[in-house]
């Protein structure tokens, strides 16, 4: 039995796709998966299956939710190495990480789309695209941020979908719990 931590895109945000996550949780253990446990309302999920392939859980994820409540949403799905992994090669210092967020990308974008948006700049926002994370900061804050997801989708080609610092440790914690 492995444990995944399944990240869902654009859900419970501004009222819109409105996911509660007691019938999520129902949802997905209904559809085959176990332990299934949610952190806060913004889709994050930790559950375990002996399914390994990545795409197959993705997939039944995103049909039982169009099934179930009649929208499409974005899934992504990471074990919990790859999510600590991802963590620990933040680029920033601790200081700069604990306010960053974490763009996970679905697929490692083509090289030369990174090359075309890395030269993309704004003073007081950082970034690095590294494998499949986009690691940002902004002194502003994300709100005031001028860099969102949806400008780096269309330009690296792939869906992503941000975690901040406290997410994070969150769901590392959790997936954790999950293997003991």
């Amino acid at each position: 039995m492995t444990t995944y931590i399944a990240l869902l895109k654009g859900i419970n945000v501004g009222g819109h796709k409105k996911v509660p996550m007691v019938e999520l949780r129902e949802l997905l253990t209904n559809s085959g998966f176990q332990n299934v446990k949610s952190y806060i309302q913004s889709g994050n999920v930790i559950l375990q299956s002996t399914e390994n392939n990545i795409e197959k859980i993705e997939s039944t994820i995103k049909k039982a939710i169009l099934d179930y409540f009649g929208f499409e949403v974005s899934v992504l799905v990471k074990i919990r190495k790859d999510l600590q992994n991802i963590f620990d090669n933040s680029p920033f210092s601790e200081e700069k990480k604990k306010a960053s967020y974490f763009m996970m990308l679905h697929d490692v974008p083509d090289k030369d789309l990174v090359k075309v948006v890395s030269e993309k700049k704004y003073d007081s926002e950082e970034y690095h695209i590294i494998k499949d994370c986009i690691y940002y900061f902004c002194e502003r804050g994300y709100g005031q941020a001028k860099f969102n997801v949806n400008f780096f989708e269309r330009k690296l080609q792939t869906f992503a979908t941000a975690r901040n610092y406290n997410t994070m440790v969150k769901l590392l914690s959790l997936s954790a719990e999950s293997n003991s």
